[in-house]
């Protein structure tokens, strides 16, 4: 997402990769030259020619975050951009209250930044302070309409405050934007996507009807699994819900049904 929870941060793992074949050269047999020849030279920096923010980014890809922050330090820092990569190298540290100074003067460089205000909105749900983190979900919604990640993070913070409807209702918005919007793993772009929950078997109770309700049946499925893995006794339910009529005649959803799952 200008964070993705997305700048295409992605590509620093290839681009990383892709400066580290070029720089590793076979060192020169001193033995085959003559004595007037100079040394050899060692084999150049990876971090040769790239700014302090890119050198950074591919320290936040190898999850060096200490070191990324420093690194960003030297970026200039008159970029909300380069406030909010330092914010969230601080929260891969779990140094939320450092992670929500630099989010805040990302915003205040920026307030217009749906990135630094969905991850400052992360860092109250980390608190529990719920109702903060929906309104701040909701103010960076303003100015990213189309970020799957933030109605992921708003239905999530809905449903920690066990208002399920609207928590359903903002995660079939998300996964309208992003079909594979629950199953992103990156954690270190500009934009941070909230996955701790309480009640995790519920949670992923509601992951399946989303994705039942979308038509996309193999993941219904697989939810429907994990969720009574992890200790859904409503299983009345899934024979009542709406969103699950299309599957309950699958063989894979009446052998979920007739097994008895090892609760994790």
């Amino acid at each position: 997402m200008r964070y993705g929870r997305w700048i295409c941060v992605s590509l620093v793992s290839c681009f990383s990769s892709l400066l580290l074949a070029q720089a590793v050269q076979p060192l020169v047999d001193s033995s085959k030259l003559g004595s007037s020849n100079p040394p050899p030279l060692a084999a150049p920096s990876v971090s040769e020619g790239l700014t302090p923010e890119k050198r950074a980014d591919i320290l936040m890809a190898r999850k060096m975050y200490r070191e990324a922050a420093e690194v960003y330090k030297q970026a200039p820092l008159d970029s909300a951009v380069i406030w909010n990569k330092i914010g969230i190298a601080y929260h891969q540290m779990m140094q939320f209250d450092v992670a929500k100074k630099y989010y805040e003067h990302a915003a205040r460089l920026d307030p217009n930044y749906p990135e630094a205000i969905n991850n400052l909105g992360t860092i109250y749900y980390t608190r529990k302070s719920y109702r903060h983190a929906v309104k701040l979900y909701k103010r960076a919604l303003k100015y990213s309409p189309q970020s799957a990640s933030v109605y992921s993070n708003l239905g999530t913070a809905y449903f920690a405050r066990k208002q399920y409807k609207l928590a359903a209702e903002n995660y079939q918005q998300a996964l309208a934007l992003d079909a594979d919007v629950f199953e992103h793993r990156n954690s270190w772009g500009v934009l941070l996507q909230e996955r701790s929950v309480e009640e995790r078997a519920k949670f992923h109770y509601y992951l399946a009807k989303t994705y039942a309700k979308a038509g996309m049946n193999d993941r219904a499925l697989q939810y429907i699994r994990k969720a009574l893995e992890e200790g859904f006794t409503e299983r009345k339910k899934l024979m009542e819900d709406p969103e699950f009529v299309s599957i309950r005649k699958m063989p894979e959803f009446q052998e979920l049904l007739a097994m008895e799952p090892r609760v994790l």
